[in-house]
């Protein structure tokens, strides 16, 4: 996990594993937020990034309730 600034990057993955995940995560009332390289460098007139490496932040202090929801859904994908 990478922290960004009160941000913990939870995963990084395709973008339909990611938008599963982050559907879980606010069903489970923990918000989350999408950030993707490659389509940030796009919409900037640049390529960059890999369509593939979508990153997914939580607040570090949903870390803990968020972890197990994660670990189960990767599993069983």
């Amino acid at each position: 996990m990478t922290q960004m600034n009160d941000t913990i990057k939870v995963f990084t993955g395709s973008e339909v594993t990611v938008a599963m995940i982050k559907g879980e995560l606010e069903n489970q009332g923990i918000s989350s937020l999408i950030k993707s390289d490659f389509k940030s460098g796009i919409a900037a007139g640049f390529s960059g990034g890999v369509p593939s490496a979508i990153d997914l932040y939580i607040e570090s202090k949903d870390v803990e309730r968020a972890t197990p929801i994660i670990n189960d859904l990767i599993k069983s994908i």
